[in-house]
């Protein structure tokens, strides 16, 4: 996935939201950070989010107009298998962040393996900010001409809503365990090095746009933060 050699997912290893440099290990993402734990983040004490634009008041937006969203049809093959395990909330407004959030990284590894930096479902769910550090990760792979198989379940999802719901924190893991890049013209398969720890922890800041849409607008990573 990003780094030759190395399987990286969404962090730069071999096999991941919206990668790292080439010596990194596998599946995390963009830029890597320091996160307290897998689903990190407690509740803030500031409607301020770091990377989140704080400019014009983010409009009010209905509940039906959010549903009503043309949100785009992502498919992946079964070559590549991203589960999400409990990726639900009792609270209607988590869960629309897990359903966008969901769907942004869905988009992602469905980029990759039509190898399509320019994917109109991930502009989508992406804020501009957040599109241009998810190219940078797709292309960690269409650069090497690289793809990604296999299995990557995405669990432990905590949401943190601010700033009366207009923006988000969406924390979970992944694990790399099954992930592996394939070459599109050799074959070959890579893994993560061995004994390198195939459990990655992410957060992503999002941010609802006008249309309800939760978008991601930036994605950070640590490997072996989800113990």
């Amino acid at each position: 996935m990003s780094a030759a050699h190395v399987v990286v997912f969404r962090g730069r290893s071999t096999v991941a939201r919206r990668a790292l440099p080439a010596t990194a290990t596998a599946l995390t993402a963009i830029a890597t950070v320091m996160l307290t734990a897998c689903g990190g983040g407690g509740d803030a004490k500031s409607d301020d989010i770091k990377g989140v634009e704080t400019g014009a008041a983010t409009p009010t937006v209905s509940a039906s107009s959010a549903a009503d969203a043309q949100r785009p049809e992502v498919t992946i093959p079964s070559s590549f298998r991203l589960t999400f395990e409990n990726w639900t909330s009792s609270d209607p407004d988590q869960q629309a962040v897990l359903n966008d959030g969901k769907e942004q990284l869905r988009a992602g590894y469905a980029a990759i393996i039509a190898n399509d930096p320019d994917s109109r479902a991930l502009a989508f769910y992406d804020t501009e900010a957040g599109l241009s550090q998810d190219r940078e990760w797709i292309k960690s792979y269409t650069s090497k001409n690289v793809t990604v198989i296999g299995a990557l379940p995405v669990f432990g999802p905590k949401v943190s809503l601010f700033a009366k719901n207009t923006k988000a924190q969406l924390a979970y893991c992944t694990d790399e365990t099954n992930a592996r890049t394939q070459n599109r013209e050799t074959g070959k398969v890579v893994g993560n090095p061995v004994g390198s720890d195939p459990k990655v922890a992410y957060t992503v800041t999002m941010q609802k746009n006008g249309q309800g849409v939760w978008q991601t607008v930036s994605t950070t990573s640590k490997r072996g933060g989800c113990s």
